[in-house]
């Protein structure tokens, strides 16, 4: 228990017992209690699942919960008796809880000027470093071809100023254009993410809105270039006073030049198509085109193909110098147009997979990967998924939620026009099965998961997603390791068990073997029908009033190759999202039975952190009670529908970091204690840990994080344990 921790005040309980006493007869009543946590259940978990406290089947063990709570079987209590029945609930104090909130929300504004600073550029550093490069080329580039311009004679004299405003803009067009070719390559960001400190200082996930920068960047110049030739050079060199200038630098054959004879120059009118070509790319990128009509938004860019065919050439007449957009648009449109061939070819190659409806806001698109599409997957990666029934134009973007050997899944949140439609095609009886077009894998952030002895993940709302995939490549990991079962049965596992149940009820019958079975036994299927745990399996977790970090005794796991992974989940209110909460309970539960069973070296410790406020004091306090409600028949909590501690309000970072730290001392103690006499490991001790303390979410938590990082590593060169924390901030696009 956290000794700062304080209960509800006298003025807080007071307060709650007058809004319980409706009638004012200074008794409190038992229908008015129920009444109350009814209110408050629907209004945190407006859609009960099954585990939920006001389903049908648990009214009775509703009553008896309340019942238990109140401590009577009384249906009129004294107020002074149920002020002490209050007491012994040991609910938090509302005013703790905003304090709380206000400090952390202080955090920055207290912290030194040099903390900042270095905080706030572990944040965002490096992704302002790599901009500065851009902005530095588009400078250098504009600034040469101005000053080269405006300082030689023979152009400004034959062309006059429009040639100075029209090459400037070129400048700044050539790394602009060569950056915002090479953000839409997919196939170079996944490999060179695999380079941390290129990762670290290119933010490949937020290539969409670095793109969309650029454009805005070329488009700007690319109008200034049209209106410097258009309005100015071509118009002055084709004044006749001007033809003798022109026929000195051009030749005595270019002249007589009118207006005419520059537009239908190759430069001329190539310009002019790739004008109009990228403003109706830009039309059509804009936010309600793409809502209103995706595939003319996808139609649109396929327009680009023209216009990098018309830039290369637009220069090469080498009236003015020579063709340089063609180099450096060379190699980012070679990688992109093959790799849009690719996926073409992908999109008329459909592959065969099932389609599950898992609830109103999820379905599950399960696929097998033959093996000759290579599919080389690494956690945190994601996919472009086309379905040729609602359009072969579309591919979406999606995280890889499980990959198991060639099986893959997807969890899709059916919040759009396209995931809706998509959410039609199946049913919520049975899987469909559907065709779909499959492009990648691409990403795979976090690459350097494996590169730390221990691992802090803080997420926040849905963009934590894309680290499902990360704690299910753990966890399948372990399990292979234990020769354990995998976590949650696909249509293929399930065809395959009810063929192996068809066999057997087969062999019974006739005791001869059939011809399919020996091809059929070549397929690895899990022992039991159903992988997922069972209610009654899933550890009795109470709920936890104190945000202290769980104190899982370390005596209980392998300690030669021990790993601990702390997990802290920050949503603003209740998980809608029921196959995460499926994952994360699954690996609380398992984990804690391989522990005691197989001797695990895997430690997944995971809270959630609701940070949605309530000004209502009994909300306050009946969530909590909900939060309580835990049996061993319905472990999950109430109100995120997980079986981990929650935490409401938002997390303390400073103390959660200072106990890993504590934590981290006493595994060092207990591994020295371990190899005592093995000289080579002790050595290897005497560098202490490296913990990578992994981040997505509001840059102020990043702050915090970065900050207590930089302070909890000189900690540990102080102490001579050498612990050392390496932030690293994720960002999902």
């Amino acid at each position: 228990m956290d000794p700062n921790f304080k209960h509800l005040t006298e003025e807080e309980i007071d307060q709650f017992l007058s809004e319980l006493d409706t009638d004012n007869d200074g008794l409190i009543e038992y229908h008015e209690v129920e009444a109350k946590l009814d209110e408050v259940s629907r209004e945190i978990a407006p859609e009960p699942a099954e585990h939920n406290l006001h389903h049908e089947d648990r009214s009775d063990k509703r009553h008896q919960f309340l019942r238990g709570f109140m401590g009577t079987n009384e249906n009129h209590v004294p107020i002074a008796e149920f002020k002490r029945i209050v007491q012994s609930w040991q609910i938090p104090s509302m005013e703790q809880e905003k304090k709380e909130e206000d400090e952390q929300a202080d955090f920055v504004k207290k912290m030194s000027y040099a903390r900042r600073l270095r905080a706030y550029w572990e944040v965002h550093g490096p992704e302002y470093g790599f901009l500065a490069v851009v902005v530095s080329m588009q400078l250098a580039f504009g600034i040469w071809q101005m000053v080269k311009y405006l300082t030689t004679s023979p152009y400004r004299e034959t062309f006059g100023w429009g040639v100075v405003l029209a090459k400037t803009s070129a400048g700044v067009l050539y790394p602009t254009m060569f950056f915002l070719v090479l953000s839409m390559c997919r196939w170079l960001s996944t490999a060179l993410r695999r380079f941390y400190w290129i990762s670290r200082f290119v933010n490949w996930d937020l290539s969409q809105e670095f793109h969309i920068k650029m454009s805005l960047v070329a488009l700007l110049f690319a109008s200034l270039h049209a209106i410097g030739h258009l309005t100015g050079s071509m118009l002055y060199a084709s004044r006749p006073a001007q033809q003798d200038e022109v026929a000195a630098f051009l030749g005595p054959d270019a002249v007589p030049r009118p207006y005419v004879a520059w537009i239908r120059s190759l430069p001329g009118w190539t310009g002019l198509v790739i004008f109009g070509l990228f403003w109706v790319i830009g039309a059509t990128s804009l936010p309600w085109v793409r809502r209103r009509s995706y595939e003319v938004f996808q139609i649109g860019h396929l327009l680009m193909f023209p216009i990098f065919a018309f830039l290369m050439a637009h220069g090469t007449v080498g009236y003015l110098q020579w063709p340089m957009m063609g180099y450096f648009l060379a190699f980012p449109v070679l990688l992109v147009l093959l790799e849009r061939i690719v996926r073409t070819c992908n999109g008329f190659s459909p592959l065969s997979a099932y389609l599950e409806v898992l609830d109103k806001e999820t379905v599950c698109i399960t696929v097998m990967m033959p093996a000759s599409r290579n599919f080389d997957y690494r956690a945190g990666q994601y996919v472009l998924l086309q379905v040729p029934q609602l359009s072969r134009f579309q591919w979406h973007p999606f995280t890889i939620s499980t990959c198991i050997g060639n099986e893959l899944q997807l969890h899709i949140k059916t919040d759009g026009n396209w995931t809706g439609k998509l959410r039609k095609l199946g049913t919520s009886q049975e899987p469909t099965k559907i065709k779909i077009g499959i492009d990648g894998p691409y990403g795979a952030p976090a690459q350097r998961f494996y590169d730390f002895d221990q691992t802090i993940i803080v997420g926040a709302g849905i963009g934590v997603t894309p680290f499902s995939g990360i704690l299910t490549d753990l966890q399948m990991r372990e399990e292979q390791r234990l020769g354990t079962k995998k976590w949650r049965p696909s249509p293929y596992q399930k065809a395959a068990d009810s063929r192996r149940q068809s066999r057997q009820l087969s062999r019974q019958t006739t005791d001869v073997p059939s011809d399919n079975e020996k091809t059929e036994a070549s397929t690895p299927v899990s022992e039991e029908p159903s992988a997922t745990l069972k209610k009654h399996e899933l550890p009795h977790q109470e709920a936890t009033s104190s945000h202290s970090p769980s104190t899982t005794d370390i005596s209980s796991y392998d300690l030669e190759d021990y790993k601990r992974v702390d997990f802290h989940w920050m949503v603003r209110d209740r998980n809608n999202l029921l196959w995460f909460s499926d994952l994360l309970n699954y690996i609380y539960a398992t984990s804690s039975q391989d522990r005691t069973s197989h001797h695990s070296n895997i430690d997944f410790r995971i809270t959630t952190h609701v940070t949605q406020k309530r000004k209502d004091l009994s909300t306050h306090v009946f969530r909590w009670l909900l939060e309580k409600h835990r049996t061993p028949e319905h472990p999950e909590s109430p109100i995120t529908g997980l079986i981990n501690p929650t935490h409401f309000g938002r997390p303390d970072m400073k103390m959660i970091m200072d106990t890993h730290y504590e934590d981290m001392c006493k595994l060092l103690a207990a591994k020295k204690r371990l190899w005592r006499g093995d000289k080579k490991k002790i050595e290897e001790l005497s560098d202490g840990f490296k913990v990578g303390v992994f981040f997505c979410g509001a840059p102020v938590v990043g702050y915090q994080l970065a900050d207590r990082c930089r302070a909890l590593t000189a900690r540990g060169r102080e102490d001579k344990t050498f612990i050392e924390y390496h932030f690293m901030m994720e960002v999902f696009g």
